[in-house]
């Protein structure tokens, strides 16, 4: 029988813990996340397993990385239902703080990036990567992981926290997991809950238009132009995009245009009052 998450809820709680597995010799794995889990948490669970013999799931709604008119106070919050899902798959820790043990009164500090940060995301969310890099620093230096599971569903974010670790000499691993996607392919995210019946069959639209703007790039299109075209596709279907865009995958910089350049297509649109995002490698 498997045995339950230990809980923490204080930064002297993890940090007794994680010592406490590190007196066993063990390697630890974060997997943050800000709750309401589904398949694709779940599936990085999993991965940090394969890689370290202690996991800490942490689970915290950051105010900071939301801007004023955003989803702050509905993003769905389900604890009792992650301790199941986390209890089931064998998680040995959750690290859940309130908004007071993260940001302590007169908290001053946050950390800003550019490269990978840059542009997409940060055009529309100015806010976000200051707010993602800032707690993912605290939750790093807390508890001090050998590694940490990303998915790649928000891959600018992942290539920024990779970006961070290794900046800031974290010394932490980031282990990005592939996408977890419904059998239609539409990817998996907590914000799927604010779909409707009808929203969610016009959903996969994006990762439809997506695997056709790569093909037509193997094809010999230029990615601007096959870019351009997916995102008339998802346009068309009603939702309202953000940016469709095809970047150095790596660096997320524009493309120079030098042949084998690795190329990543993401995109980020609106159906409804739901904003959803994907990306592809071509």
């Amino acid at each position: 029988m498997t045995s339950k998450p230990v809980v923490v809820e204080t930064v002297r709680e993890l940090k007794a813990l994680t010592s406490a597995f590190r007196s066993e010799k063990a390697r630890i794995a974060l997997v943050p996340t800000m709750g309401a889990l589904h398949a694709g948490h779940m599936a990085l669970v999993r991965r940090a397993q394969e890689v370290a013999e202690k996991v800490v799931v942490s689970i915290f709604v950051n105010p900071t990385q939301f801007g004023p008119t955003e989803d702050f106070s509905r993003y769905p919050r389900t604890f009792d239902a992650d301790f199941e899902k986390l209890s089931e798959l064998g998680a040995d820790a959750i690290y859940a703080p309130d908004a007071a043990e993260m940001y302590p009164r007169g908290f001053s500090t946050r950390i800003t990036m550019s490269g990978p940060a840059d542009g997409l995301e940060s055009d529309f969310r100015p806010q976000f990567f200051a707010g993602v890099a800032t707690v993912v620093g605290k939750l790093f230096i807390r508890c001090a992981p050998d590694f940490a599971a990303f998915g790649e569903k928000d891959y600018q974010q992942l290539k920024v926290v990779t970006r961070l670790s290794k900046d800031l000499d974290l010394g932490v691993e980031i282990v990005p997991v592939p996408t977890t996607r419904e059998p239609d392919g539409l990817a998996l995210s907590s914000r799927n809950a604010y779909l409707s019946a009808e929203e969610r069959a016009i959903a996969p639209v994006i990762y439809t238009a997506l695997k056709s703007a790569a093909l037509n790039i193997r094809g010999g299109a230029t990615p601007a132009d096959a870019a351009q075209k997916a995102a008339d596709t998802i346009t068309a279907k009603g939702l309202k995009v953000d940016y469709v865009a095809a970047c150095h995958a790596e660096t997320l910089a524009p493309l120079s245009g030098d042949e084998g350049e690795p190329i990543r297509l993401l995109a980020a649109a609106w159906l409804g009052g739901t904003r959803l995002i994907d990306n592809i490698g071509v």
